[in-house]
């Protein structure tokens, strides 16, 4: 997926090679933009151009086991002390490779379940189903990402998952420690782990913030799901510069 002005980078951290895309001359600082699951750096591609142009320079690297960066293969590789599961090695893998890959994102954008998503053949539907795309999603993006995933198939993603029950093992020092920057928090209202049981209580009623002192904000965006970086890409930019602006 071309953006205009950004260049790409491969550098080697941590003994593995990383592709970051970069763009903005750095005059008010640098901003470090991380995707989330089955996106790539790309998905920033709003945030890149907004901030950017405001004199941010941005990277965002496609994280290990994404895209153009190296995928180690085994899961103990990817602990949130590498990047920064119950899940059986090769199972997942094998139900996405049934299904077409621009299948399965247009699924994960456009879906409004607010449940936990199972990923079974049930959740999915049928596989011949014609999936419109909602305006803040284009064809293009769809498009490089199928094309990546291709490439690369979806055992790094999966990796992350695998990991989890390492990663409480490895962070268990840390587990009374609190995150003491400041901090701004945004969620989509409909985004299916803000509606978990319990989690709205936990962040409204105190229990974020006793985690978090840093907190300074909580903004919830209406109309919003999982993907509110794209979904709501102006007011999420906004909310990001008046953030970061006071540093």
């Amino acid at each position: 997926m071309a953006l205009d002005g950004v260049t790409h980078r491969t550098l080697e951290v941590n003994g593995i090679k990383i592709h970051v895309g970069e763009i903005g001359n750095g005059a008010a600082g640098t901003v470090l933009l991380l995707h989330g699951f089955l996106e790539l750096w790309c998905s920033w591609h709003h945030q890149l151009r907004f901030l950017s142009e405001r004199g941010y320079r941005c990277l965002a690297p496609d994280l290990r086991g994404y895209g153009d960066s190296a995928a180690p293969i085994s899961p103990s590789s990817y602990s949130a002390f590498h990047i920064v599961g119950d899940l059986e090695h090769g199972v997942m893998e094998a139900e996405f490779a049934q299904m077409d890959t621009k299948f399965i994102f247009k699924k994960l954008l456009t879906t409004r379940d607010t449940g936990a998503i199972s990923l079974s053949k049930e959740w999915w539907g049928p596989m011949d189903e014609d999936i419109p795309l909602p305006p803040w999603v284009s064809q293009d993006y769809v498009g490089h990402l199928a094309a990546k995933f291709d490439q690369t198939g979806f055992s790094g993603a999966m990796n992350f998952y695998r990991c989890l029950d390492l990663n409480w093992e490895l962070s268990a020092p840390w587990t009374a420690a609190k995150v003491t920057v400041p901090t701004k928090f945004m969620a989509g209202e409909s985004a299916m782990s803000y509606n978990y049981t319990g989690v709205q209580e936990y962040i409204h009623k105190g229990g974020l913030k006793g985690d978090v002192p840093g907190l300074e904000e909580v903004v919830v965006i209406a109309g919003g799901a999982h993907y509110i970086h794209l979904e709501k890409a102006e007011e999420v930019n906004e909310h990001i510069y008046d953030f970061l602006k006071k540093f």
